[in-house]
């Protein structure tokens, strides 16, 4: 996951996952970095054949669902193409969140902020508050905020230790970013980390050339056509090689493109600011009326222009005439989607600052964009969440009106913040012990302090129905003890049974170290609340032009192989078990996806922390096969795993051929057929949608990703299935607070649909539509 960090394996376990092999008639199994893992939490080992998954339980079956929606003999009932754990898909069934269309007030503020920000903010106008760009402060913005570039100098460090934000020429103070500056002929050209300084070179060949931070280098700023500089480089001179330039420097920042960054392109911003804004670096600055992260939200005064299409179709709208001149919320009837999801507009700072701020254009994000404003999906395993906060802002199960709301989701963005901790001196976190991991923790707590001081919400449930997002290595590991009631999505489902403390081979990263009364005692992952999110995925046509399912030509109707084989490792050795016909390899290879596609098993393995590798082998169209002790996968405490992926305890590795071979041909065609069913709901098709879109009201010629992902069949991509998920959760809010009764009576008679839109310590409140 992070080429810095180091492979954390015990000798023992890497001797043994040296010699893993899976049959592929052809298999093909790509070892990333291997984690330990160990406890057998999933159950008693399994027998040849079918693989067993023993889970925890959600409930006691209601009978006649049971008898409605008899599970398979996997013990799957299918719910919209999907095998789920039979309780949650007989649930599902009988009462069809998907379908659940009611009618919901929304209410659009009036609040009008002090000097209207004084242009250095966008107003809430919910709450009449200013919520400021980067380097600036204020209830009105006005106070200009000084956000050094350097940390302290000294004799020996003329411009200060390295830090990410180091600067030997201009300094912009507001967002800590380093350029050229006045006197250049390129002042705004940046001059970021080793471009402003002296190169080592190396003293063999083969060395790698280092950077002298000690030493800025005078050449950036030459006029001399001889030495490579950079601030005075004409681009057509350097392109045409009639001046030289120095190679070190290069375009890091957002919204420039181009060798000398000549060309200002679009910044990445939540969904590009919704068609209301401007994307400044990374904070949308929405047009008038227009607020929110992404200006997706209305006010008085642009409500006149229409409604944002996330409020649509609307049942009715108040007379437009004199709306300007009101002074109280405005209310508008529209149709909307249960389960309803308020989305908190937190305070700059834990979102918009730390995307606005950021010193690498990859960082954090899932876009950027080219010279031609066209996408550039990038392979930012942490996107994932700027895809779902998309979908939820963009999505008709949003919510303006948190009495109505089912969930509340706060979208503070860890991924930015710890890609971004230490990169400028207002970012360090000596308070913190140098954790990024405690770094996180209290970022997560200051939200938690601001909707609880600031809002309602949260002390009607203790926050029971807030959904946080904990998206690196180790996920809710480090969720502060306060948040812990809530639903957690991460990427890691460490149920703490076998991995008791922190497994990340990074130190800033362990949270081992977090004192106790601020952590508390809780597991990283509890499968009763929690869900398991699928890693971000760039959409890849190539790769869905490679899905061969439709004639079923991945060798799923040859025999398996009856021998088996190891590429040789390091040493050159080969495997106790191998053959010809068997890849295994822990190298990369440029044809990985091809691999994957023309095999009927995968290898879903840990990284440092969580790997994408399962995203990989549904995607590509094999079976899964997890060895991963103690670790649950996206969906599984959702899904039926038996139905379309085999789990190898770590202890049966040496069994693992047997366990494969085992496995009928019948059995290997039901899995992948599933594999087919599902593979979309590891994919974050609604976010690229949203995307494509956006890019069709740009260009006349649609992009080859946007192309084939529009193709796709619209089956349940994460978004749907995360919004199944907060339903399945609305069941055991429901059972927790007054047992199963009210769930009998929300079955009772024709299965009419159901939404628990309202759940506290004392009252339990059903609508039925």
């Amino acid at each position: 996951m992070r080429t810095m960090r180091s492979t954390k394996c015990p000798w023992a376990f890497l001797g043994v996952a040296g010699a893993l092999v899976m049959l592929v008639a052809a298999v093909h199994v790509f070892m990333v970095p291997i984690l330990p893992s160990s406890l057998d939490f999933f159950g008693a080992g399994h027998g040849i054949g079918q693989p067993r998954n023993v889970l925890p339980g959600v409930g006691v079956v209601d009978s006649r669902l049971s008898g409605q929606f008899p599970s398979d003999s996997y013990g799957a009932v299918t719910y919209r193409g999907a095998p789920w754990k039979a309780e949650i898909g007989r649930w599902l069934a009988g009462c069809d969140a998907s379908l659940s269309v009611v009618n919901i007030t929304e209410f659009i503020g009036t609040k009008r902020c002090e000097q209207d920000c004084n242009g250095q903010g966008v107003c809430n106008y919910e709450r009449g508050e200013c919520r400021c760009f980067h380097g600036y402060a204020g209830k009105r913005c006005e106070e200009v905020q000084k956000v050094e570039c350097n940390l302290p100098t000294s004799q020996e460090w003329p411009v200060g230790r390295w830090i990410v934000s180091i600067c030997p020429a201009q300094c912009d103070t507001t967002r800590a970013m380093c350029f050229c500056g006045p006197g250049t002929k390129y002042p705004d050209r940046p001059v970021a980390e080793a471009c402003g300084f002296k190169t080592i070179l190396p003293k063999k060949p083969d060395d790698p050339k280092l950077t002298d931070w000690k030493t800025p280098d005078p050449d950036v700023f030459t006029t001399n056509k001889s030495k490579p500089g950079w601030c005075n480089v004409n681009p057509e001179d350097a392109y045409s090689s009639k001046v030289k330039f120095k190679e070190g420097c290069d375009c890091k920042y957002d919204g420039l493109w181009g060798r000398f960054c000549e060309t200002r392109v679009e910044c990445s911003c939540i969904n590009q600011c919704s068609g209301h804004g401007h994307c400044r670096g990374g904070f949308c600055q929405c047009d008038s009326g227009y607020f929110g992260i992404d200006c997706s939200m209305p006010s008085i005064y642009s409500v006149a222009y229409g409604l944002p299409s996330w409020l649509q179709p609307p049942m009715n709208l108040p007379d437009l005439k004199n709306i300007s001149s009101s002074s109280i919320d405005v209310k508008v009837v529209a149709k909307k989607k249960r389960p309803l999801i308020y989305v908190y507009d937190l305070p700059a700072e834990f979102d918009s600052h730390l995307l606005e701020g950021r010193h690498y254009k990859f960082q954090c994000v899932n876009r950027i964009y080219d010279d031609k404003n066209r996408t550039i999906w990038t392979q930012q395993l942490y996107g994932a969440q700027i895809a779902l906060y998309e979908s939820i802002l963009a999505s008709p199960h949003r919510t303006l009106n948190g009495d109505e709301a089912d969930y509340f989701y706060v979208p503070a963005l860890d991924s930015c913040l710890i890609t971004r901790s230490d990169d400028a001196p207002h970012l360090q976190m000596p308070r913190d012990l140098r954790l990024r991991s405690y770094h996180t923790l209290e970022y997560y707590r200051m939200a938690y302090d601001h909707i609880a001081q600031r809002y309602p919400y949260w002390n009607r449930t203790s926050g029971r129905d807030h959904i946080w997002f904990f998206s690196w290595d180790e996920g809710a590991c480090y969720a502060p003890k306060e948040i812990w009631n809530s639903m957690m999505l991460v990427h890691w489902g460490n149920t703490n049974t076998k991995h008791k403390n922190s497994t990340t081979a990074y130190w800033a990263d362990n949270w081992n170290y977090i004192p106790i009364d601020r952590r508390g005692n809780h597991p990283c992952f509890d499968p009763r609340k929690d869900l398991v999110l699928p890693a971000w995925k760039k959409p890849n046509p190539a790769a869905i032009w490679l899905k061969l399912w439709a004639s079923y030509s991945m060798g799923i109707r040859q025999k398996l192989a009856a021998e088996f084989g190891s590429t040789p490792d390091k040493q050159g050795k080969l495997g106790r078990q191998h053959t010809a016909n068997v890849t295994v390899t822990y190298l990369r290879t440029e044809k990985y996806y091809e691999e994957l596609a023309s095999s009927i098993f995968c290898g879903v393995l840990p990284g440092d922390g969580w790997s994408g590798r399962m995203e990989d082998s549904m995607l590509q169209g094999c079976i899964p096969v997890i060895i991963q002790d103690g670790i649950l996968l996206p969906y599984e405490n959702m899904l039926n795993y038996n139905s379309f992926a085999v789990r190898i305890q770590e202890d049966d590795i040496p069994n693992l051929i047997r366990i494969l071979r085992g496995i009928t041909e019948t059995q290997i065609e039901f899995m992948l057929r599933n594999v087919r069913q599902i593979w979309q709901r590891f994919f974050y098709r609604d976010s690229i949608l949203l995307e494509a879109q956006r890019q069709k009201r740009l260009f006349s010629e649609e992009a080859p990703w946007s192309v084939e992902v529009s193709k796709l069949d619209k089956v349940d991509d994460v978004f749907a299935t995360f919004i199944q998920r907060d339903k399945e959760t609305d069941k055991l809010r429901l059972q927790e607070a007054r047992g199963l009764e009210s769930r009998e009576s929300c079955v009772h008679g024709n299965m009419g649909t159901c939404t628990l839109s309202d759940v506290d310590e004392k009252h339990v409140k059903w609508t039925r539509s």
